[in-house]
């Protein structure tokens, strides 16, 4: 019966080894930073929208007159119950349709943000902020609701991208 071979313990197979796993762990690093960034985000920004749960204090301010239905008042301006989400907030309608293409503009923003912080290049997350708020400038200039979400969606993203690009980059 012949004898089975030894197997490679050089160099050379650790160092293909480590290499290997550096790999998949920065493409674990950008799938977690694009996919879960999508969660974390929209987590955020629904929070960011929730409406005060104080106990029945108005942000309208003391009533001077007579006061009209509360249900056309309610739907009108603040949500039916306290904690639900406001329709003028950040992730409101407004905000929503004016920021059209933001999913898949994080996305990118994700990716390369997470890319840069890996390869070691924080000046390239600098460009990519640069470029989305350059882009996104005319349709935030006139809409606060808007601008809102895109702070707040655009520093959740980076926080998050950062962190899966840190972690991957510290791993190994």
């Amino acid at each position: 019966m012949p004898a089975l071979p030894e197997p490679r313990t050089g160099t050379g197979s650790l160092w293909f080894g480590r290499r290997m796993l550096k790999v998949l762990a920065a493409v674990a690093a950008l799938v977690v930073s694009v996919g879960g960034g999508w969660w974390f985000v929209s987590a955020v920004l629904r929070l960011a929208s929730r409406t005060p749960t104080s106990r029945g204090a108005s942000s309208a301010g003391p009533a001077t007159g007579p006061s009209p239905d509360p249900t056309t008042v309610a739907s009108a301006t603040t949500p039916t119950h306290p904690g639900a989400a406001d329709p003028a907030g950040p992730d409101g309608p407004a905000a929503r349709a004016a920021l059209r293409g933001g999913s898949w503009i994080g996305f990118l923003e994700r990716l390369a943000v997470t890319a840069c912080v890996l390869t070691g290049q924080p000046a390239g997350v600098a460009i990519v902020v640069a470029v989305k708020g350059l882009g996104r400038y005319p349709e935030l200039k006139d809409n606060p609701a808007a601008s809102e979400r895109f702070v707040i969606g655009t520093l959740a993203s980076l926080i998050w991208a950062a962190a899966c690009g840190l972690a991957a980059s510290l791993a190994f």
